[in-house]
């Protein structure tokens, strides 16, 4: 059974482009695979096999790590896996996580892989390929599938709800991912495999490939090759479209006062980091941020102004955006959490929307088939320079004041926390904040140049952090990754700290010890927002059991931080260090509340009348 909903890919396209597949130097871009320039080599039998093909055509695409929970229906294919050369399996402690480390994974490399068994695999892990999925991230999700003498034979299976139907997994993955391909022969395995993982990476959304458990060692004639390196037809202007477009847009621009750039989460699914620079540059417009495009656009750019959030926007930001004459936002997302319950103070008939492949002017005209990269650099070769907005900016600016000054053995604050995080931060870490009051403390943290930032902000699913923490970690092994994450959503995860050890993971982990659901709190007080306190550190050092790398510690107050980070960046800077922050449960950010009262106010809405 294929499911296919792309048209055939040509394999053997010579043409290759910089927006195609491959392994990105750094985060937000792409690389492309380097076509070969020789015959591909003829491969031994045992080398010729399903499962090889799918481990070499991984290596080709840029994954050097999977991650994977072994089932039964998925044993042979690990073997072959793992026999790759180029290929490391990451064993994790459960699906859920695997997913979340596919996707830390995939926002560093530009996509990422997992391995699960059949349905009880695959629905564990479904909820992280959701987020992938909403994130715009290229996984390709593998699952070990029934044996292919079992379809189509009214049998009931282990791992199964207990019906003959073998398609409910695929049926829960359908809504998830941009291409599903269930393989249970070898005659059209090759192609099937080829245009799954092709459609993730042009599409930058999962994939799912499920292989029958006694495929993935039989050699086939179409596997006894090297795979030949595929290229991606490249995406396309239409040319009379894009310059239409960057006539109109440039003819709204040039006629307002004081325009603003913004930038999106989909400037990265786009590969239009550069080019909105390139934009920035030439148009000396104030530039900020959407919150879940943090990291994506140089802090360290002259003409940055923060994160644009409504309410909760850094400061003096919102007061800039929301006055200007026209606002060109490239790749944004507009939901009720980026938008603050739908409380941002912003017109139609003053924006320009820029997604991946479209572009809206103000309430005027629409023009498609026009991609975002090309598009922008277009327009910065057109707009005239007007840095009116920008002066405002600096007339207005403030420099933010420093929290107040406690005794050092006095109980912590989370504004000190934070302050001496900013101290850490260099071009050689990385911050992944989860969902929680870590998005709001985390976004306030000025990253310099280099400086990696990382969180789900469009699926939000406690959690997510100490999985991508692992994947994210593991391809970016030069960089340290320094992870917020907050109590109640640690006890969600908590078990792969055991797979950051066992692959010797230096990243270090504030676990924010407040008591509960403080951002739930902030919405909609209750008793169910209240957790059973755990004794984390002593969790973390059972897991450790003296095997690898880890080192814990539990602070109090502003002196033992001070003395935990310099352990941590110091004698322990080759470890996994794990420091457990005791904080009041009511200390939370400014933005939080505010952030909290407008949501609960979004979601407290009556019916609309009948």
């Amino acid at each position: 059974m294929d499911c296919m909903v792309s048209p055939p890919m040509d394999s053997c396209n010579p043409n290759v482009s910089d927006d195609l597949v491959g392994c990105p130097p750094q985060i937000g871009k792409c690389s492309c695979v380097v076509q070969s320039s020789h015959a591909p080599l003829a491969l031994a039998s045992s080398d010729a096999t399903l499962g090889r093909h799918l481990a070499r055509r991984l290596v080709e695409i840029g994954v050097a790590d999977v991650f994977s929970v072994p089932g039964d229906f998925n044993l042979t294919l690990l073997d072959h896996l793992i026999a790759e050369p180029g290929l490391n399996n990451v064993g994790c402690c459960n699906e859920l996580n695997a997913g979340y480390a596919a996707d830390g994974y995939a926002r560093a490399r530009g996509v990422g892989a997992c391995v699960v068994t059949f349905t009880v695999g695959g629905l564990s892990i479904l909820n992280a390929i959701a987020g992938a999925y909403s994130e715009n991230l290229p996984i390709i999700c593998i699952v070990g599938g029934p044996n292919t003498n079992d379809y189509g034979t009214n049998r009931i299976l282990h791992h199964t709800i207990g019906l003959p139907d073998f398609s409910q997994e695929l049926r829960c993955f359908q809504t998830v991912t941009c291409y599903q391909a269930i393989v249970n022969n070898l005659e059209n395995a090759h192609e099937q495999i080829d245009r799954a993982i092709s459609t993730a990476l042009k599409e930058s959304k999962p994939a799912y490939i499920s292989i029958s458990c006694n495929l993935p060692g039989i050699p086939h004639p179409t596997f006894s090759r090297e795979p030949i390196p595929f290229a991606l037809p490249p995406k396309m202007s239409n040319e009379l479209g894009l310059k239409a477009a960057v006539e109109a847009t440039a003819a709204f621009l040039d006629n307002a006062v004081k325009p603003v750039l913004i930038g999106g989460p989909k400037l990265r699914v786009a590969n239009a980091c550069d080019a909105f620079i390139e934009l920035a540059d030439a148009c000396g417009y104030p530039v900020g941020v959407m919150p879940s495009a943090k990291g994506l656009v140089p802090e360290h750019h002259p003409h940055f102004i923060g994160t644009y959030w409504g309410a909760v926007s850094t400061a003096f930001s919102a007061e800039i955006v929301e006055s200007a004459d026209a606002y060109l936002f490239a790749g944004p997302i507009f939901n009720d959490y980026s938008s603050v319950g739908y409380s941002l103070l912003l017109k139609r008939e003053k924006a320009i929307i820029v997604e991946p492949d479209r572009v809206v002017v103000a309430n005027g005209p629409a023009f498609g088939c026009v991609l975002m990269k090309d598009f922008l650099q277009s327009l910065a070769k057109k707009v005239k320079f007007n840095s009116t907005a920008h002066e405002n900016y600096r007339r207005i600016y403030i420099p933010e004041g420093l929290p107040l000054k406690c005794d050092p053995d006095e109980p912590l604050r989370v504004n000190i926390l934070f302050q001496h995080i900013q101290k850490m931060l260099s071009q050689d870490t990385a911050v992944i904040a989860e969902t929680g009051d870590s998005w709001f403390n985390c976004q306030k943290l000025k990253l310099p140049e280099g400086c990696g930032y990382e969180f789900q902000m469009q699926y939000g699913s406690i959690g997510w952090s100490v999985g991508a923490t692992l994947g994210y970690a593991q391809s970016v092994p030069d960089k340290r990754v320094i992870a917020c994450i907050g109590d109640g959503s640690f006890q969600v995860t908590a078990q792969d700290i055991s797979t950051m050890i066992r692959c010797g993971q230096k990243t270090i982990i504030f676990l924010i010890n407040n008591g509960g659901y403080t951002i739930e709190v902030e919405i909609h007080d209750g008793p169910y927002n209240v957790i059973k306190n755990w004794n984390y550190t002593g969790l973390v050092d059972a897991i450790h059991n003296g095997e690898g790398n880890c080192w814990t510690a539990k602070v109090r107050c502003e002196r033992e931080l001070v003395d935990a980070i310099a352990t941590a960046t110091e004698e322990k800077k080759d470890c996994l260090c794990f420091i457990e922050v005791i904080v009041h449960k009511d200390d939370t950010s400014k933005e939080l509340l505010e952030w909290g009262s407008r949501v609960s106010a979004a979601n407290s809405r009556p019916p609309n009348p009948q």
